[in-house]
């Protein structure tokens, strides 16, 4: 993901305590994103930041909708997101912190992150890995399609192997 200007919070300044930052993620966020299963979508990022000397805490939350290809039809689908995450930005030169993919070193003279990667995160996190129509919205001929193979699929017959199977299941 590449990072875009417009998601950088400049926390230098800032006082210790919380923060509201709204971002809003549209053709160009997507495009940035460069993921084939995401075309595009209209979305709104809430962050809110609590500041601390050694740390910085971001928490997420992502409304709006994705634009998505349905797993069923492959027709255009606008699939809703409400979504969260937290990210925990540390003051400590950039140690690695094992096992923890929460918690993001950052130099102490860093005087600002950027949450491009965060918000794509966020996003691909809340889709679920089978993306649908509701029933009935799907492309008819598509479903038409599918209900033919269906049929043919089901008139072939029985494996004769399976036949030898079940008539001995019977048998019990």
């Amino acid at each position: 993901m590449d990072a875009l200007q417009d998601h950088t919070i400049n926390f230098s300044g800032l006082k210790d305590g919380l923060h509201a930052f709204q971002f809003d993620l549209d053709s160009v966020f997507f495009k940035a994103a460069a993921d084939e299963e995401l075309e595009g979508g209209t979305a709104r990022a809430a962050v809110q930041l609590d500041t601390t000397p050694t740390m910085l805490v971001a928490s997420i939350r992502i409304t709006g909708t994705v634009d998505v290809l349905c797993d069923h039809c492959n027709a255009p689908l606008a699939y809703p997101v409400d979504a969260q995450l937290r990210e925990v930005f540390h003051m400590n030169g950039r140690q690695s912190f094992d096992g923890d993919d929460e918690v993001i070193g950052l130099d102490p003279d860093d005087h600002a992150i950027n949450l491009s990667h965060s918000f794509y995160e966020c996003i691909r996190l809340a889709l679920p890995i089978r993306r649908v129509h509701p029933v009935g919205q799907c492309d008819p001929s598509v479903d038409a399609a599918l209900a033919r193979q269906h049929h043919q699929d089901t008139n072939t017959g029985t494996d004769p192997r399976w036949a030898a199977l079940n008539a001995l299941r019977a048998q019990r």
